[in-house]
């Protein structure tokens, strides 16, 4: 059984928390973007190096160092959203559809343009701006399972996976969800940039905080019931882990809606393995989490911030050309080293999938489940098998 939301088109921008970013701020990042790569090209060359990657040790203490420089309109900007519905568009930094060539086929041919030398001048000094900006926001990180452990993911169309739910699908509708549910280490915060939308593709969100539960319900839905596996990109190797029921929604005080959390992936979840009961209540929430859900197209510089413990987010369907003028966003996970969750998810083994975090391995050791950026063989969603 698959629950998923049905398909929205229509859009609705202004329910949204919205935040501008005036435009010498936005000049700002992009100028910093420059320097920094301008101090990465100034050093001696070295054929064994991974300068001009985002594994680049330098790059890290680069973007680690001066962040501080940026406007402090950029850090308030990047703060998290604000309210009960878990999401905020900022607008916007300043791009031209014609900078950044055609979109590629693939993750795989994106991540090649920014470390070739004839493009990175645009597409490398992007990638540096979508880091500043996460890094002012809290602790950027990615996962070595997924798109070669990169820092910055490209979500873009790929042929192939039109009908899966991935970041790579297209004509069918990608369900809402939390992003990396099934894992202890998933993101606090998502940050999506937008390349390119021409055909005005939208974004669902929808906050667990806006939907109406009843006493019974949340207490079903709270009890741990069922696992969450990990999607389509993780591949296949997570049947070699033990799987943990979790809760779906929780909160720390007795009044749910201003403080409700939840993990959220029906089309990973084996809900045919609950009981009529919880099934219900599940479905109850997948009504809720429905009828409360905004959409938002991105237009190009535009960016989305969704609190991933507060909103699920989604896509609605449509059809690539596979022609360079499709949807191109940018995706970074964000850690908010002020946040707690909650004690029990320390014990989850998380189905192998360890998280690369050089801000954070900067600060510290590197503990459990954090290893550095490496390159590994992955197909066009990014997947690569478990170690």
């Amino acid at each position: 059984m698959k629950s998923v939301l049905s398909e929205r088109k229509t859009l609705h921008p202004q329910d949204i928390e919205r935040r501008e970013l005036s435009p010498d701020a936005a000049r700002a990042v992009r100028a910093l973007a420059r320097e920094i790569c301008i101090t990465l090209d100034s050093r001696p060359a070295d054929p064994t190096s991974s300068a001009h990657t985002l594994a680049d040790p330098a790059l890290i203490a680069q973007v680690d160092a001066r962040v501080r420089e940026l406007p402090g309109a950029v850090r308030d900007a990047m703060r998290p959203p604000e309210g009960r519905g878990g999401a905020t568009i900022v607008g916007r930094l300043p791009i031209t559809d014609a900078e950044f060539g055609p979109t590629p086929p693939s993750w795989r041919e994106a991540a090649a343009w920014s470390a070739d030398p004839a493009r990175r001048a645009n597409s490398f000094q992007l990638d540096i701006v979508m880091l500043l900006l996460a890094r002012a926001a809290g602790e950027p990180f990615g996962w070595h399972g997924q798109q070669n452990g990169r820092l910055v993911n490209n979500i873009l169309p790929s042929p192939g996976h039109e009908h899966e739910q991935s970041g790579a699908s297209s004509k069918t509708l990608l369900s809402p969800h939390t992003e990396d549910a099934f894992h202890p280490d998933r993101a606090n915060l998502l940050m999506l940039g937008c390349l390119r939308n021409p055909d005005n593709v939208g974004t669902t969100v929808s906050s667990v905080r806006q939907v109406e539960l009843s006493a019974e319900q949340h207490r079903l839905l709270s009890t741990p019931t069922l696992p969450i596996l990990p999607d389509v990109s993780y591949g296949d190797g997570h049947q070699r882990y033990a799987a943990a029921p979790l809760p779906t929604v929780w909160s720390e005080s007795r009044s749910h809606s201003t403080d409700l959390t939840l993990r959220y992936d029906p089309a990973y979840t084996p809900l045919d393995d609950a009981d009529p009961e919880f099934r219900c209540a599940y479905a109850h929430l997948t009504a809720e989490l429905e009828r409360v859900c905004v959409t938002a197209a991105l237009e190009p510089g535009e960016l989305l911030l969704v609190d991933n413990d507060v909103a699920v987010h989604g896509r609605v369907p449509f059809t690539a050309r596979y022609d360079g003028t499709d949807r191109w966003l940018k995706r970074v996970n964000i850690r908010l080293p002020e946040r707690r969750r909650r004690a029990e998810e320390a014990d989850e083994n998380g189905y192998g999938q360890q998280i690369v975090a050089p801000f954070r391995a900067r600060a510290q050791r590197t503990p459990s489940r954090v290893v550095a950026e490496r390159d590994t063989t992955a197909d066009d969603r990014g997947t690569v098998e478990h170690s």
